[in-house]
């Protein structure tokens, strides 16, 4: 039972730390989700507990905010180019949908006529690939999204 415990306060801070309204944990049978309400603190200001309502409590005249990505970014530690596959012939090393561990190598990065293999922070499903294939990237661009 620790074991979740321990991963429900990872997944709370990582909520924090990248100021997601909502995340979900899975693993087998067991499933926990988050789901923050009210616009999030300012990266500068002391973080606050944000209010809960329900959906019936919420003022009809707001506007609906786009949806926030769903999923933990996997982000680039380092300026370069992506590459999504080993070789050009070779099949992309996730597609949408592919299940993934922590460790697996998600995409390259080419810098300076070197190949880094970008690891994956966390295990999940691939709900989205963000940086298309031979694309100019920045450190901290995400890659992927993994839920």
């Amino acid at each position: 039972m620790s074991e979740f415990k321990e991963r429900i306060d990872a997944l709370a801070a990582l909520m924090e730390e990248y100021r997601l309204t909502e995340a979900v944990l899975e693993d087998g049978s067991f499933r926990v989700a988050f789901r923050r309400h009210g616009k999030p603190a300012p990266l500068s200001s002391v973080p606050q507990e944000a209010p809960l309502e329900t959906i019936e409590d919420a003022p009809e005249t707001v506007p609906e905010a786009p949806p926030a990505p769903v999923g933990m970014p996997v982000t680039t530690p380092m300026a370069g180019i992506f590459y999504d596959a080993p070789s050009p012939t070779s099949p992309p090393f996730v597609q949408e949908g592919d299940v993934v561990t922590v460790g697996q190598i998600v995409g390259l990065i080419e810098a300076m006529k070197v190949f880094n293999e970008i690891p994956s922070p966390v295990g999940g499903v691939v709900k989205k690939r963000v940086a298309d294939a031979g694309a100019v990237v920045n450190v901290g661009d995400t890659l992927i999204l993994i839920g």
